[in-house]
């Protein structure tokens, strides 16, 4: 069997993580920004590794280091201000329906 061992994890951990408790919209909305944000520094990446540089060539170790920061940040300062608008997708589809 190829599944996930829970050996050594108290039961009160498993019962706790299933129980259905509600979402602090405040996590969820954050989660939602983290997720974008991740997806748009893959893209970023996705760019710069193709050859076309958005940012530089990066041929170096330290510059390789400061471009992908710099993609980090851009990608999270892009999600925070509502970047592709996944985010808000995101938060409106975890919400609960009343």
């Amino acid at each position: 069997m190829d599944g996930l061992s829970l050996a050594g994890v108290p039961a009160s951990a498993v019962d706790g993580a299933l129980t259905s408790q509600p979402s602090h919209p405040a996590n969820v909305q954050d989660a939602a920004q983290q997720f974008e944000a991740l997806l748009l520094s893959e893209m970023l990446r996705s760019e710069r590794e193709s050859g076309n540089g958005w940012l530089g060539t990066g041929q170096d170790s330290s510059g390789d280091s400061a471009i992908d920061y710099a993609e980090q940040q851009l990608a999270l300062a892009l999600a925070r201000q509502g970047g592709l608008g996944l985010a808000g997708l995101i938060s409106s589809g975890l919400e609960p329906q009343s």
